[in-house]
């Protein structure tokens, strides 16, 4: 299960970068889960930044696809996905409500199954209430979770308005005050064998959109998880601190 720190970092106003068009699908609330190899290191706020890489039309339409099946599932088939995919952009923001693995995910019977459907990884951010930059703006991202500049929050903060996701999920934590009291099994009598939902039993579309994602995914990483694009390793003038930069 996640941990609410990693490491000993402070955070204040915590954001991620990752590739697109993952960010955007995050910020517009069709993307409801966070994937990653390790566990969630806060609740609360988490602001969304794109990373330069400029996604291929074939991972767009991947990931489109993927997504149009997992909510046909849940009998939505009208989805409005991003008109731009921009990069290198400030995008929003999202609550992470908890963190959970990908068993606990995908059987989960309190959840609609196309949220179960989204699990794909090791680890799994829950993530509700997006909201978009109005004018996304320019900066530069980082590797992992870091804290926003304070003047870029500052500005952030006055431009963000709230999205209505096509499927809005409320997570149903046991434990309220505690987002990471979720135990191993305690989603569910019997574990998936597969680590996803039986997809034998599913449409051809639907095997096929989740193939087509994890392929998606692949493609930057062996571990599945998009890194980031480029990174930039040095030492920070004015803190004497080492970071690593992504481009």
């Amino acid at each position: 299960m996640g941990s609410r720190n990693r490491g000993d970092v402070n955070y204040r106003n915590p954001c991620l970068t990752m590739h697109q068009p993952w960010a955007s699908l995050l910020v517009y609330g069709i993307k409801r889960i966070e994937g990653r190899s390790w566990p969630a290191p806060i609740t609360g706020r988490l602001w969304i930044h794109a990373a330069s890489k400029i996604p291929e039309p074939e991972t767009i339409k991947a990931m489109e696809d993927f997504y149009r099946e997992i909510y046909a599932v849940n009998g939505i088939t009208d989805l409005k996905f991003p008109e731009h995919y921009p990069v290198s952009r400030l995008l929003g923001c999202v609550e992470v409500v908890g963190c959970v693995t990908c068993d606990e995910l995908v059987n989960w019977d309190q959840i609609p199954e196309g949220v179960r459907l989204e699990g794909q990884t090791k680890f799994c951010w829950l993530c509700e209430q997006p909201q978009k930059l109005i004018v996304p703006f320019e900066m530069r991202g980082f590797q992992g979770v870091y804290n926003l500049e304070r003047k870029i929050y500052e500005a952030a903060i006055r431009g963000i308005s709230p999205v209505e996701p096509p499927l809005p999920v409320k997570f149903p934590l046991p434990n309220p005050r505690d987002p990471f009291s979720l135990k191993p099994r305690s989603l569910a009598s019997s574990p998936s064998s597969s680590g996803t939902s039986d997809v034998n039993n599913r449409s051809e579309n639907l095997v096929a959109a989740i193939a087509g994602a994890r392929a998606a995914a692949t493609q930057f990483s062996k571990n599945g998880n998009p890194p980031s694009n480029t990174v930039e390793v040095g030492d920070d003038s004015r803190t004497g601190n080492r970071y690593r930069r992504v481009q």
